[in-house]
């Protein structure tokens, strides 16, 4: 068997080559299981992500029954076309099970998706059933105040009564208000929005006792209390709530779904549902945005989600709170018009432009003000 001389270079080169090789596969081997180990470490985030899409003109299924998501019973109803698309976002994780770090690290870098800290969505002084009540109570509230709103913009006359919804402790309504009760004039003039009420106590000033008229279980009292500073503004110190009598019956019927900011859109699904014509003229408009009694659009949470939510269930418009332009600008996904809007008479013309096809250039969008 014939032998080969190799010069101590080579043999160095080979070792040397040798060497690299362990420590290659020992890397990858080290990383492979480190990345096994990681993905089933807990972390301290959830991940927000595109939640269920619902056409607030379209029906939910209940009890094996397809439910209006808006009935209307007392007036006249009309035929609607297209869509118009509340957004929700899903929440991936929850404090006992909090995503892998894979998880985390592949929602990093999905646009879709946001990574944000486990107490910013479950606060630890928060338990999870609080969390859910809280939710329910603000979607009643919207849905209340975007009846209000539809009604309003539609010329209905309604009833408001401002009620005390909490007492703040050792405020000077302490002992004096009681949750439930419903406040009816400040200093003889009467009070019919939470707007009003307000505008009366900062009438006043903190330098003199309020007369303030309220009704308990039905009977009449009379306090009076000393309003005190907040910020630039006199207070009681009573957290306040709006109730309303409306002249027909309008019901909203949307299941294991919380929080406000569906409000616009059911206010503009009413509309639509109690205007002759349909408002998107047959167009897929979806959007977002809490509403005020007063038609006031306000900001919500996960608007970037929502996006693509809307996007991915074939929406070609979004009304978007301006408000909340700061989180659009920029990460808007192709194929989908986005309109900024401040009140639900912009959400009507927005509607309006998108039902004709004429006058969307003239529209504010969260990159510029209307064109002039």
């Amino acid at each position: 068997m014939p032998f080969v001389l190799r010069s101590p270079e080579e043999i160095a080169t080979e070792r040397r080559t040798a060497r690299r090789r362990t420590t290659g596969w020992t890397v990858l081997v080290v990383a492979l299981v480190l990345g096994l180990v990681m993905s089933f470490l807990p972390t301290p985030y959830v991940i927000e992500q595109p939640g269920p899409v619902f056409d607030t003109l379209g029906s939910q299924t209940v009890d094996g029954k397809d439910t209006p998501l808006i009935s209307i019973d007392g007036e006249t109803t009309y035929p609607t076309g297209g869509t118009l698309d509340m957004l929700t976002v899903s929440v991936v994780g929850t404090p006992k099970q909090t995503p892998s770090w894979a998880e985390v690290v592949q929602a990093y870098f999905d646009s879709s998706k946001a990574v944000v800290p486990l107490e910013a969505v479950y606060p630890p002084d928060v338990t999870t059933e609080e969390r859910d009540e809280q939710n329910a109570a603000l979607m009643v509230d919207s849905q209340q105040e975007a009846i209000a709103a539809a009604l309003s913009s539609l010329g209905y006359d309604f009833t408001t009564r401002v009620g005390v919804g909490s007492v703040a402790k050792g405020s000077p309504a302490e002992g004096q208000l009681e949750p439930g009760d419903v406040v009816t004039s400040v200093n003889g003039q009467p009070v019919g929005s939470i707007d009003e009420l307000r505008s009366a106590v900062a009438a006043n000033g903190i330098d003199k006792p309020a007369v303030v008229d309220v009704t308990r279980d039905g009977a009449p009292i009379e306090a009076s209390i000393t309003p005190i500073t907040s910020g630039d503004t006199s207070v009681l110190g009573i957290g306040v709530q709006a109730s309303f009598e409306f002249p027909f019956d309008v019901k909203i019927q949307l299941d294991n779904v919380g929080g406000p900011s569906a409000g616009m859109m059911f206010a503009l699904g009413i509309i639509d549902k109690l205007s002759d014509g349909e408002l998107n003229g047959g167009q897929k408009v979806a959007g977002t945005g809490t509403i005020s009694a007063d038609g006031t659009v306000g900001p919500i949470g996960g608007i970037r989600q929502k996006l693509f939510g809307a996007r991915d269930a074939g929406a070609d418009f979004f009304l978007a709170p301006a408000s909340n332009c700061d989180e659009v600008v920029g990460h808007v996904p192709d194929g989908i018009r986005v309109f900024a809007v401040a009140t639900l008479d912009d959400s009507l013309a927005a509607l309006k432009a998108i039902s004709s096809g004429t006058g969307l250039d003239a529209l504010p969008t969260c990159d510029a003000s209307p064109a002039t």
